[in-house]
């Protein structure tokens, strides 16, 4: 399946491309006029110069490049960034730098990636009650830390 996305892009802004055959997030760059250093804990709304008209019934997700924060702490902030189907502005990414040194962001840097996917539209139903589970309502690390103190 092949899901056709009208683009707008600004001037020196990079297509959305896969790094590999398989690889299902699209890459996003950063459209800068000159390097960006993001110190330690501060976080920078980047620009990468494009605008989409997503079809009704999908929307896109922001989600971070793994590579980028393993090895440098720096990381999409409100992961995964939802992009409405309705949402014709820039595709921004909010970065954060959860490193303990400064990380420069050059022109054209690969800086997060984009997948798209079906918004299933829900209809909620009330109720008095809820059908039990073994779990109930524990959350929060509830069932352990590894598979030997695991319920299951």
């Amino acid at each position: 399946m092949h899901l056709k996305i009208p683009m707008v892009r600004a001037e020196g802004a990079s297509i959305p491309l896969h790094a590999t055959e398989h690889s299902a997030g699209y890459d996003l760059c950063a459209l800068l006029d000159r390097p960006f250093t993001l110190e330690p804990g501060q976080r920078h709304l980047f620009s990468t110069g494009l605008r989409l008209a997503i079809p009704n019934g999908f929307f896109g997700m922001v989600c971070p490049r793994s590579g980028l924060a393993l090895k440098t702490g720096v990381t999409v902030l409100n992961a995964p960034g939802i992009i409405d189907a309705d949402y014709r502005g820039d595709i921004g990414v909010i970065l954060i730098n959860l490193g303990d040194k400064p990380h420069t962001v050059n022109p054209g840097d690969r800086i997060a990636q984009m997948m798209f996917a079906h918004a299933l539209r829900t209809v909620f139903i009330p109720a008095f009650g809820l059908r039990e589970t073994e779990r109930g309502s524990g959350g929060f690390g509830s069932t352990g830390l590894n598979q030997e103190n695991s319920r299951v």
